[in-house]
């Protein structure tokens, strides 16, 4: 569907990242912020991000 363009270490830090975030909204200042880690999450997890599109970048290997 979507054309991959995040690399391993690129995808690993959005996941965790994401994970990190979301933990916020239930421990810590447990504010609704803390949601925005669903974006890193998801483009961590479908190795795609529509901005790296956007602008034609990829940091995983060429196909």
């Amino acid at each position: 569907m979507f054309k991959t363009n995040v690399g391993t270490m690129d995808r690993l830090g959005r996941i965790v990242l994401g994970i990190i975030l979301i933990a916020l909204v239930f421990v810590g200042p447990k504010t609704d912020w803390g949601w925005v880690g669903l974006v890193p999450l998801m483009t961590g997890l479908f190795s795609t991000c529509p901005l790296y599109s956007m602008f034609g970048i990829r940091t995983c290997k060429a196909e």
